[in-house]
């Protein structure tokens, strides 16, 4: 006799006639299901060229609650939610349970995928979990847009029958990890776009550009404001030799006045401009006054270029938020060559080798495995400093990492600020050399104005964590032209990311695994989303869709619930796939 789970990794169990799920009506918790619980729809149906699938295991996600908090207001949300409810859940494993017509030659029962979320359909996002209902219900449709969006085919096929459904789900976290050490940033202005040229008293007569202005290369638009004369008149002969549009701005705007890009950057993109904004702000002569004010005005990946050779006279109010989702960076250089302050030091996201990291907030679910993943990196840094407010996150996180750090010869140190003596004792040492890499998993700008007075010249910080647009820090931008530090973030993956993961874990040379440290039926999800939002678990909370109904329950709890299933644990702690398989085994209805 054929057991349940095999039934059920082979998807030909008869389907259901109902559906359950956990809409979400509007901003708050309190709109999330119907009484605290989950509803029961009819079975979706579906067209000649759509899928049915079955949500095998959902991550959650701190994204998630913020489409819970900001409700239809969220930036990718794009509809009435109390008409149209949001399904949240990106963090997918799904198995295909009905094949239309139309596709039968490429689809089977049984097949199973991860889905990449950032979904966009003639330009429109329409991520999964968001516009598309997402991992919080049994069931869904996947149509065209996610199997024929504008980069594709958005599905990307699990190979190996033994990965698990928590192990696939997890790549889509993991993969934006990952991405996080792969960003790529322009090192000159951008072609065919939009420049402009601001003069401050601290600025020379003369400039030029060794690359960027030229017949190979050069702006389609050339905006200028207070240039000083030599170099206006150079500019403006080479910009009509080679067809360069000139205009004059007298004065700049007041940020407030200025038409912003707000809409989601496309994980596909990598250093193209948006169209809305200025591709390249070029300050001769740094003015912290001046660079707040021309800021507002950059285009996603909108580079401002900082020309001096000084200190200024105070810290900048950047607005970290659109560093991390519009992609703005700050670069500098004392030469009177533009081209140089572009690409003498590109923009570095890889880890240095052998140098000094630093994961601020390391203790959540993403700081994890950062943490993992640069301990486990062919070239790791030599000494890795993970901070986090919670000593029972903190100390999870040793327990979990230090003995594997040791083994690979990294000085791992764990600290939390909030034990003020011990903290700033073990800090101070780094004050004189700073970090290479400071990796920020905490959405608090306070936190990320102190963490980048730590960076090394040449350093670089990562803002990971998703500040929200038009959240300011202060920031010694002196740094970005003197010691040539750079401030940077981005935390969405692409297609090829989701596929590296995937490849990484099924060849067991990354374990996502790893990363949980809790799991639930259906009904837990709304225990499991507040989990989250009270940061109660060092790992990700892993939801099961059809399994009977199971409490969030903590790994280390299992022992007491499911006893078998803990059995199955590595070390008495670790998610594996034997210990899933166990738990499908006794707890599939």
């Amino acid at each position: 006799m054929i057991d349940k789970l095999t039934q059920y990794q082979r998807a030909d169990i008869p389907l259901p006639a109902t559906n359950r799920l956990w809409p979400l009506y509007g901003a708050g918790f309190e709109n999330l299901g119907v009484d605290g619980k989950p509803i029961t729809i009819p079975m979706p149906t579906y067209g000649p060229d759509e899928l049915l699938i079955r949500h095998d295991a959902c991550g959650h996600c701190f994204s998630d609650i913020k489409v819970i908090y900001a409700g239809q207001n969220h930036p990718r949300i794009h509809r009435n939610m109390r008409e149209r409810p949001v399904v949240l859940g990106h963090e997918v494993s799904i198995t295909v349970v009905g094949v239309g017509a139309a596709l039968r030659d490429q689809y089977k029962v049984g097949d199973r995928f991860i889905v990449q979320a950032d979904i966009f359909y003639h330009g429109q996002n329409c991520s999964y979990g968001y516009e598309i209902d997402g991992g919080l219900s049994e069931y869904t449709v996947i149509d065209q847009r996610v199997l024929n969006g504008d980069h594709g085919n958005y599905l990307i096929p699990i190979r190996h029958a033994e990965t698990g459904y928590a192990e696939a789900a997890l790549t889509e976290p993991w993969a934006c990890v990952i991405a996080a050490y792969q960003l790529r940033y322009r090192t000159a202005p951008r072609a065919g776009g939009t420049m402009w040229i601001i003069g401050t008293e601290r600025a020379k007569e003369m400039y030029t550009f060794s690359q960027g202005f030229d017949e190979a290369a050069h702006p389609a638009k050339l905006l200028l404001t207070n240039v000083p004369a030599p170099f206006v008149a150079w500019l403006r002969e080479r910009a009509a030799h080679l067809g360069i549009a000139v205009e004059d701005v007298p004065e700049l705007p007041d940020p407030a006045t200025v038409e912003t890009d707000d809409a989601p950057v496309s994980p596909a993109e990598t250093t193209g401009g948006s169209g809305k904004g200025v591709d390249d702000i070029i300050l001769l002569g740094a003015d912290p006054d001046l660079i707040e004010r021309a800021s507002p005005n950059l285009a996603s990946y909108g580079i401002m270029a900082l020309l001096d050779d000084a200190p200024m006279s105070r810290k900048v109010k950047l607005d970290v938020g659109r560093i991390h989702y519009n992609r703005w960076l700050y670069v500098g250089g004392a030469s009177p060559d533009i081209a140089k302050a572009y690409s003498d030091i590109p923009a570095r996201s890889t880890l240095k080798p052998g140098g000094r990291a630093w994961f601020v907030g390391a203790g959540g679910p993403m700081g994890r495995m950062h943490v993992q993943a640069a301990i486990q990196a062919e070239n790791s840094p030599a000494v890795i400093v993970c901070t986090d407010v919670s000593d029972v996150r903190l100390d999870d996180l040793c327990t979990s990492f230090s003995l594997e750090a040791k083994s690979k010869g990294i000085e791992f140190i764990c600290l939390n600020p909030m034990n003020k003596e011990a903290y700033t004792a073990a800090m101070a040492s780094f004050k004189g050399t700073g970090f290479d890499d400071i990796i920020v998993l905490a959405p608090v700008t306070p936190v990320i104005a102190d963490a980048a007075t730590y960076l090394a010249p040449k350093g670089v910080m990562n803002i990971f964590a998703g500040v929200p647009r038009g959240k300011y820090a202060d920031i010694d931008l002196s740094d970005a032209y003197l010691k040539q530090a750079r401030v940077i973030g981005h935390s969405a993956s692409t297609i090829e990311n989701m596929r590296f993961m995937l490849e990484q874990a099924e060849t067991g040379q990354l374990s996502p695994n790893r990363s949980v440290a809790a799991i639930g039926s259906l009904e837990a999800a709304y225990d499991g989303l507040k989990a989250v939002d009270e940061t109660r678990f060092p790992g990700k909370i892993v939801i099961y869709p059809h399994i009977k109904p199971l409490p969030l329950t903590a790994l280390t709890d299992l022992k007491d619930v499911l006893p078998t299933v803990a059995a199955k644990l590595k070390d008495g702690r670790e998610w594996t796939t034997e210990a899933e398989a166990e738990l499908l085994r006794v707890m599939l209805p």
